[in-house]
C-alpha cells in the first residue's frame, strides 16, 4: 500500500529535523541528548517502528529545529549511522547518514581517573581507532588510554 505524504503514521512537519533509522532502544536516549524537551516547538517521537535493517525503529521529528555540528558529532556517540533529514517547506532538501566523525572533542569523558582531562579544566580529545568495527574505539589524546564507544560517558 503507497501513502502519500499526508497518510504516513507521523505527522510530516514544514521545516526541521527528522532524525530517522534510530535504534528503538536509544530513542530516549537520543531524545535526552539532544535536550528536545526544553524545546519550544513540536517534537514527535516515534519507537518500535518496523524496520527492515534494524528489525524496530525509533524516530524523532523536530520542528523549526536544525542541530548543529557539535551535536550531530555527540549524536554519533549515542547512535551511529542514524539518518538525519532536512526539512523546508515539506520537502526534503537534504539528507545525511551520522557518522563518526574522525576526533571527538569535549563530547565524551575518558575512563582513566590519571587523565589530566580528569584533574585540570581541559576539553577531552578523542581520536577514533577503528570507525569501520562493530563497536569502535576511542584513544585518548592525552593519556593514550583505549576505550569501547559503547562504555563513555558524556561530558
Amino acid at each position: 500500500m503507497s501513502m502519500s505524504k499526508k497518510e504516513r503514521l507521523v505527522a510530516a512537519i514544514e521545516n526541521g529535523t527528522v532524525i530517522d533509522h534510530i535504534p528503538a532502544d536509544k530513542t530516549f536516549q537520543v531524545a535526552t541528548l539532544l535536550e528536545l524537551d526544553k524545546l519550544n516547538s513540536q517534537v514527535t517521537i516515534g519507537l518500535n517502528y518496523l524496520s527492515k535493517k534494524l528489525g524496530k525503529k525509533g524516530i524523532i521529528k523536530v520542528e523549526d529545529k536544525y542541530f548543529t555540528d557539535e551535536e550531530i558529532n555527540q549524536l554519533s556517540v549515542v547512535a551511529n549511522k542514524v539518518v538525519l533529514s532536512i526539512i523546508k517547506n515539506y520537502e526534503v532538501v537534504e539528507k545525511k547518514t551520522v557518522a563518526l566523525p574522525d576526533e571527538l572533542i569535549g563530547i565524551v569523558r575518558c575512563n582513566n581517573p590519571k587523565c589530566i582531562t580528569n584533574n585540570e579544566p581541559m576539553r577531552t580529545h578523542f581520536h577514533i581507532v577503528d570507525k569501520n568495527s562493530h563497536t569502535a574505539e576511542l584513544r585518548c589524546r592525552y593519556c593514550d588510554k583505549v576505550q569501547d564507544i559503547s562504555k563513555v560517558k558524556l561530558c
